[in-house]
C-alpha cells in the first residue's frame, strides 16, 4: 500500500464566519478526488466558528471548560492540570489554547467537533464533487510517554477504526483485540507536514480511500473510552489519596481507632 500526505499552503488568517470549505478548496493545488482525506487543525475551525474568548486569565477559561479534574501538579510557579473537558477528552488545559490568538484572548475547541467536521466535509464535497473525508486534529500528551502528538477530535466520512478483530494475522492466528485507531494515526502523520509554526493548518492524505465512507459514520467521539472501561481515571497521587480516605472512613465506621 502506498499513500501520500501533503500540506496545504497559502491559507489566509481565518476570521469569524468565513467559508472555510471554500478557502481550503481554493488553496489546494491538485484537485481533490474520491477517497482523499483532509486533516484540519481544529484551531482554524474554532476561529471560523467564533470560539474566541476574551480572557486575560487563561486559568479561568480552563476552569470553565473543565468537567472533572484528573490530576494537578505544581512545578515551581507553574501548575499543570490534566482534566476532562466538555467533549470527554482528557488532557492538559481542557484544550484551551493561547498560542496564535490575539493578545488577551484564548481559543476554545469547537462545541461539537464531529458536527464541525461533517459541515466541512459536506461543503467540500459540494464544491468539488469528490467523496472526501475530514478529520479535525488537536495536540495532546500521552500517559507514560514524553512529548505530544496530534489526535483526531472530530471526524466525518472517515472510518475512525480499522477493526481487525476476528481476522487472522500473518501467521494465521486470530486477532482478538486489534483495532487500530486510524483517525489518530492519520492526525499524527499529518502533523509531520503541517508543523506547529509553519502556518500550514491543513493536510491532504491521498491513497487511503478504503477508509472513506458516508458522512454519518461514527465520529471521533466514539474514540473516547467510556468511564466504566477507563482503568486510569485519576492521577496516581489522587487515586492514592482517595483510597486512603476511603480506608480511613471505613475504619472509623467500624468503631473508634485504637492507638495502643
Amino acid at each position: 500500500m502506498r499513500y501520500s500526505i501533503e500540506g496545504v499552503e497559502g491559507l489566509p488568517e481565518i476570521g469569524v464566519g468565513v467559508d472555510l470549505a471554500a478557502l481550503i478548496v481554493g488553496a489546494i493545488d491538485e484537485p481533490l478526488g474520491d477517497g482523499d482525506i483532509l486533516v484540519v487543525t481544529s484551531k482554524i475551525v474554532s476561529k471560523a466558528e467564533g470560539r474566541i474568548v476574551h480572557a486575560d486569565d487563561r486559568e479561568q477559561a480552563i476552569t470553565d471548560e473543565t468537567v472533572r479534574v484528573v490530576a494537578t501538579r505544581q512545578t515551581g510557579e507553574s501548575t499543570t492540570r490534566i482534566v476532562e473537558n466538555r467533549l470527554g477528552i482528557i488532557g492538559a488545559a481542557a484544550g484551551v489554547d493561547a498560542s496564535n490568538a490575539p493578545e488577551g484572548t484564548v481559543l476554545l475547541l469547537p462545541v461539537d467537533p464531529d458536527a464541525s467536521a461533517r459541515a466541512l466535509a459536506t461543503g467540500i464535497r459540494s464544491l468539488t464533487g469528490a467523496r472526501v473525508g475530514v478529520l479535525l486534529s488537536d495536540t495532546l500528551g500521552r500517559p507514560w510517554r514524553e512529548g505530544q502528538t496530534d489526535i483526531a477530535i472530530g471526524a466525518a466520512g472517515v472510518h475512525v477504526f480499522d477493526d481487525l478483530r476476528g481476522r487472522a494475522d500473518a501467521s494465521g492466528k486470530p486477532l482478538a483485540v486489534t483495532m487500530p485507531c486510524v483517525a489518530d494515526e492519520l492526525a499524527g502523520a499529518a502533523e509531520l507536514v503541517k508543523g506547529k509554526s509553519a502556518g500550514v493548518p491543513v493536510a491532504v492524505v491521498r491513497g487511503l480511500g478504503h477508509l472513506v465512507g458516508d458522512l454519518d459514520l461514527p465520529g471521533a467521539r466514539s474514540i473516547v473510552r467510556p468511564a466504566d472501561r477507563d482503568m486510569f481515571r485519576q492521577g496516581a497521587e489522587e487515586a492514592y489519596d482517595e483510597g486512603y480516605r476511603a480506608g480511613f472512613d471505613e475504619a472509623q465506621a467500624e468503631g473508634p481507632l485504637r492507638t495502643e
